[in-house]
């Protein structure tokens, strides 16, 4: 297996993590779905003339969100050259050496590789990522030698910070509740972040993780992936692969968005598999709220007790601090709400359709 410099040591803390672990406490292997197809949204549907395609679109996004916490989005409004030339320099950055990416301050020193958390294999990414503020991205000062990733990645995140809004306006408003409004007075550029993946190849086992399975602690998620493959989620209690398309971004709820919505809308485990001969590359715009954000139900009875964001991630990382694993929602559930999440999955088949008006 050859290194290169710009290599992140993650041969080293795996083969440590395997000398010294004895038996990690996850659960059984789940078997592996065929590669799928996941649902596929024509946003250019929402700018129709016909009031009943707008609406018909809304639906299939709400109607996504509650049975797959999954979709796919094509004609989003972010070009395949913007795209093209994100992911050019996103290469260019991770070819740096990795004494560069760790020691240089770049991109608000947001470098992170592997998992330095982790007490055995089962806990570790075979991955590298630079996790950046929105509020960073335009900062000349975070880029180094790396000037021409700076206005491309400025465009790159006003698209994708558009696209998030225009898709959590149409889930927020299926709910038929005040917070249609609410959701841009607490999401701003301040709270959100883009996250750029580089995941080496791994020829060791197939049974490395590039990212452990886990759910995501925002609102919703925006992911512009390669061609390379990886990704999986859980669907029916089984892990379903998902199939690449170039000309589609893929979307997914969040946390928050599940307990907002008394689960209307689900958060679903997902998680990247390492590719034995190919790296792959992704980019993540996740939309989140202010940290002294009040998380609450739309309806009640609620499901989950009220939280701020900053307490749902202080627990969060208070869990993999203690046990190497996210445990997420289920440690906000109310006393007695397994009945009605049963009640609530029931009622969810109902979906409210939305009116939308067509965009300019």
């Amino acid at each position: 297996m050859v290194h290169s410099d710009s290599d992140p040591p993650l041969l080293n803390h795996y083969g440590t993590l395997l000398c010294h672990s004895t038996q990690c406490d996850v659960p059984q292997t789940r078997v592996t779905m065929e590669e799928c197809q996941l649902p596929l949204i024509d946003l250019s549907d929402l700018g129709s003339d016909d009031e009943m395609v707008r609406r018909a679109c809304a639906a299939a996004i709400c109607k996504a969100s509650s049975e797959w916490g999954f979709f796919q989005v094509v004609n989003h409004g972010i070009s395949s050259q913007l795209v093209d030339k994100m992911r050019s320099e996103q290469v260019k950055l991770f070819r740096a050496p990795f004494e560069t990416k760790a020691t240089c301050g770049l991109l608000n020193n947001s470098y992170r590789w592997g998992s330095p958390r982790a007490t055995c294999p089962n806990q570790f990414s075979w991955s590298e990522a630079f996790h950046v503020p929105l509020t960073k991205v335009s900062d000349e000062a975070c880029y180094g030698d790396f000037k021409s990733l700076r206005e491309v990645m400025t465009c790159f995140a006003t698209a994708m910070s558009e696209l998030s809004r225009l898709l959590a306006g149409i889930l927020t408003e299926n709910l038929g509740h005040w917070k249609q409004a609410s959701i841009s007075n607490i999401c701003d550029e301040t709270t959100c972040f883009l996250r750029l993946n580089h995941y080496p190849a791994c020829p060791i086992s197939p049974e490395i993780f590039g990212l452990v399975p886990h759910t995501d602690s925002d609102f919703l998620t925006i992911l512009c992936q390669d061609q390379v493959g990886g990704l999986q989620l859980m669907k029916d209690s089984k892990w379903v692969t998902v199939k690449p398309n170039k000309d589609a971004l893929i979307v997914n709820i969040g946390d928050l968005f599940q307990a907002w919505s008394n689960d209307v809308y689900k958060s679903v485990e997902h998680k990247v598999v390492s590719n034995a001969t190919t790296d792959r590359y992704s980019i993540a715009y996740f939309l989140c709220p202010s940290y002294d954000s009040l998380i609450e139900s739309f309806v009640e009875p609620s499901i989950y007790r009220r939280f701020t964001f900053r307490e749902y991630r202080e627990q969060v990382q208070e869990d993999v601090r203690k046990t190497g694993y996210k445990v997420g929602l289920p440690r906000f559930l109310l006393k007695g709400s397994e009945d009605l999440t049963t009640a609530t999955t029931e009622s969810n088949t109902r979906l409210y359709i939305p009116s939308i008006t067509a965009k300019s």
